[in-house]
Formats: structure tokens, sequence, C-alpha cells
């Protein structure tokens, strides 16, 4: 098949990095153009993230040579050289939605990792297994924004791929309630432990936003669409409290849940054994064989152990059982840099591309 040509929009930082390692020997995209702030406009790729290389695999030889773009400044260079582009900057939130505007009006498909469209209501905010169904909305997007090719699709925050792929099959049940402590690691940050030796035998109980993300975004995901908008759902009603933890890589979640109608701990267990969803059905190339994992041992999940499960696309659960103020608790794992980030926009990707949303320019 003809690869489609992909460009990085935030290249150099460290969501910027795991897209550019992940565009390596992908079987249906290639990498055409790389983008970032005028700081690092006109140095290659290599010169550009000198000193500041964050991920465990070497800078792909592809991208080494390559000449970095302004981000705002070269749209239409970066419009003629990419089918679609991943966009990951380090901008304020009005700044990223005028930029991320401006590329979709360039006739620019653009999947956003970024936060600053997640709650434009004609912007789909996707998680492939749950609710690839949203994607038709950017047929109301395009008539806005008056483009033919070009819309913006975003992917959810990090924290919540932990937790809401598996109360998502049980969403049958009737979920009333839910609260969730995650523990989330510092590449969310954007940092190492070279970079951020503050957090070395640390807990920062704060990170900024996320505990807002963390309640609000899956109500938008467990939403429908009408009169050309996403309406969020209303309930279960989800509290949470996010805590920066000294990991490398991997968000844990500790998840409580109360049900209208109570399922069983062995139908709870055989909803997530068989679960599947759009990325599955249309064999994605990212997408994991099997989205939820459950372990029997009761000291797994593990971040070091379990993060990598299905080349970090899948999510890790356990310690299933009664609680006494809700009717089940349990613990979820999932890599936020792969499923929560880069990865997950990745496989949005692919299905905008596999449901014809992305074309070949």
């Amino acid at each position: 098949m003809e690869k489609y040509k992909v460009g990085i929009i935030g290249a150099t930082g460290m969501v910027g990095q795991r897209f550019v390692t992940l565009m390596e020997n992908h079987p249906w995209f290639s990498l055409t153009a790389l983008a970032a702030s005028s700081r690092s406009a006109g140095k290659t790729y290599e010169e550009a993230v000198a000193g500041r290389w964050a991920m465990k695999t070497p800078i792909p030889e592809q991208a080494k040579g390559m000449t970095v773009l302004d981000a705002v400044a070269d749209v239409e260079k970066m419009a003629s050289l990419v089918d679609f582009v991943f966009c990951a900057v380090d901008m304020k939130k009005d700044e990223i939605r005028a930029l991320e505007e401006t590329y979709a009006k360039a006739e620019v498909p653009v999947v956003s990792n970024n936060s600053a469209n997640r709650w434009t209501d004609d912007v789909p905010m996707v998680m492939p297994e749950m609710n690839a169904d949203h994607i038709r909305i950017i047929e109301d997007q395009r008539r806005r924004l008056g483009t033919k090719r070009g819309f913006i699709a975003v992917k959810s925050n990090c924290s919540i791929q932990s937790y809401a792929p598996a109360l998502h099959p049980l969403m049958k049940y009737g979920i009333e309630k839910v609260l969730v402590c995650t523990y989330q690691a510092i590449s969310g940050a954007g940092k190492t432990f070279e970079r951020w030796p503050e957090m070395i035998d640390n807990v920062i109980p704060y990170i900024g936003g996320e505990e807002e993300k963390s309640e609000r975004e899956p109500l938008k995901v467990w939403g429908h669409i009408e009169d050309g908008k996403i309406v969020p759902a209303t309930e279960p009603a989800i509290t949470a409290q996010c805590l920066r933890v000294p990991v490398s890589d991997g968000h844990t979640a500790a998840v409580f849940v109360s049900f209208r109608n109570k399922p069983t701990q062995e139908q709870i267990l055989a909803d997530w054994a068989s679960f599947s969803g759009r990325a599955q059905e249309l064999n994605l190339p990212s997408a994991p064989k099997q989205l939820l994992h459950y372990f029997q041992e009761p000291d797994r999940p593990q971040a070091r152990l379990d993060r990598e499960l299905e080349g970090g696309m899948a999510i890790s659960l356990g310690r299933l059982r009664p609680d006494t103020q809700y009717d089940y608790k349990f613990v979820g794992l999932s890599h936020n840099t792969l499923r929560g980030a880069a990865g997950g926009g990745v496989l949005l990707a692919e299905l905008l591309c596999a449901e014809g949303y992305i074309t070949h320019t």
C-alpha cells in the first residue's frame, strides 16, 4: 500500500520524540516533515534534540538529518509535505487551538495529543476501542471550518487510559459512581529522573488540571452526537485524585466503583477478557490483540513488569475484590507515553485512515 506522509508538530518534546520513534518502520505511515518552535527551526533534528533525547532507543536514522521547520511560520510548507500531522506542542491553550485550526484550514488533518481542543464540541476525543463512532462528527466540524480534508481529532488524557477502558464494558450494569486515585509517572510531565532529581524518593500530591480532566473526559468519551455536537454523558459521577510518583513510565490507578445492577466478580472478569472494539475489528497495526489483561497475582500489575504489554498499548488490571464502601475495587495500569500519549495518537490516526477520514493528497 502507498504509505501516508506524516508530519509531527512539536517534534522535539518528549511526546513528539515518542511519535518520531513510532514512525520508524510503521507499516502505514512515513515520516516526511518535522516542526517545532522557532528556537529549533533550521536545525537538523539531531541538533535540535541534542542533550535532551529522552527515549530509550536511539534517534531513528531517517529523522536525524531532517531539517526542523517552524511550526507557526511554516504551515504552508508543512501542508505541502504531508497527508496529516500529529500535534504535540508545548504552548498556551489558546495558541494551540489557533495553531491546530490553522493547520486544519490549510486542509491538513490534525491528530492532536494536546488538551486544548478536547472540549470543542465538534472535535472528537477518541479512544478507538470505546467511541470510534464519534469520528462521524468530523463532517460537521468540516462544515464549520469550511474545509474539505482538514479537521482536528484529539486523544484523551493519559490518566484516564488506566481505568476508563476497564469501566467501559461494565457500563451495561449501570455504573453510578467512581472514585479513582492515579499514581502518575514523571514522563507524563515530560521529564526524566536526570532532568528532575527532585522526584527521586518523592511523591507530589498535585498535577495541575489533571483531576478535572480525569473526572470530565470519560464523560465526553461516553457521550453521544446530537445536532452536530458531542453531548457528554451525565453519569457515572467520577471523583479523582492525581499524584506524581517516582516512576519513569506507567500510570497506575486505584479504582472504586458502584453499580445500579451489581455484577458478580466472575461476570466482570469475563467481560474484561472478551472485550474488544473497532480497533481490533479493523486489525489496526498499533491495536493490542487483547486490550484488557487481568493478572491473578495479588501484587500485579506493576509498572516495571507490565507497562510494555502488547507494545505498551494494552491495559493491565488486577486486584478486583469487594469493597466496604463501594461495590468493587481494582487496580489498572497503562503506559502513559504509549497508550496514553503518542501510541494512542497513532492508533487514532490509523482508525481515521481505515475509515476514510484521512486520505492521500
